[in-house]
């Protein structure tokens, strides 16, 4: 079964039409800003050794940090474009690519094949689809990891629903970077925070470490102040 397809059609469509370049979406912040804070909360758990997949990589920006670090990783989004975009990125070659859609039983039980468990990467993909496809996703990720993968997982807080909205419904309508996600009919912060380590639950995974801090955007407000936004990380993996 794969993702529905209003979800498919608006990521793809975001993807084919989001600016090029550094900072050109609302989440694309400097990974010294993002990622550089979470792999220090990973690191004490994620099997360095592991291949690592970065879950819905977007434009790779993620990834060529994480493949810094790792010696294996391989970054995937539902969209087409988005993989084109990141491969293209990325002339180097520090990380490799694929189209994944993360709900396809055969498709995830395939990449599982060729990498062997897996720490997993994912960063604002739970709230940013269908709840319908929600505990499928989980369940795929607990494929991935197996039994010495690790997930970390990064997610909006409930809050930070109305924050980006009073940000979308201000004076002069939203900030660029967000009105360019809103106009796919891509909703930001639909998760309820005690639903989120649930899903995790569900799929066979405990939850090892969580905690909370705010997420840094690649968008700032009038008075050049960066904006950020409340979110929820989890640490979890198969019980030992």
């Amino acid at each position: 079964m794969n993702v529905s397809g209003r979800y498919a059609k608006a990521w793809e469509s975001f993807w084919e039409q989001a600016p090029d370049g550094p900072g050109g979406v609302f989440w694309d912040a400097e990974p010294e800003l993002t990622v550089a804070g979470h792999a220090d909360r990973f690191a004490a758990h994620f099997d360095p050794g592991l291949p690592v997949v970065d879950l819905g990589c977007g434009n790779g920006t993620l990834t060529r940090y994480l493949a810094g670090r790792y010696r294996r990783v391989v970054g995937v989004d539902l969209a087409h474009a988005a993989v084109a975009r990141a491969a293209r990125d990325d002339p180097r070659g520090l990380a490799a690519y694929q189209q994944l859609d993360g709900v396809d039983t055969d498709a995830v039980r395939a990449l599982h094949d060729e990498l062997g468990d897996a720490n997993v990467y994912l960063r604002g993909v739970l709230h940013q689809c269908e709840p319908a496809d929600r505990s499928r996703l989980v369940d795929g990720i607990a494929t991935l990891t197996g039994r010495r993968g690790r997930v970390f997982a990064v997610e909006l807080a409930e809050a930070a629903k109305g924050v980006l909205m009073g940000l979308a419904q201000g004076p002069g309508g939203p900030p660029p970077r967000l009105g360019a996600v809103l106009a796919h009919g891509i909703a930001p912060g639909e998760v309820e925070d005690a639903a989120v380590p649930g899903y995790f639950a569900a799929a066979g995974l405990t939850v090892l470490a969580a905690g909370e801090e705010p997420l840094a955007t690649a968008e700032f407000r009038p008075d050049g102040v960066r904006i950020e936004v409340p979110s929820q990380w989890l640490v979890a993996g198969m019980a030992a």
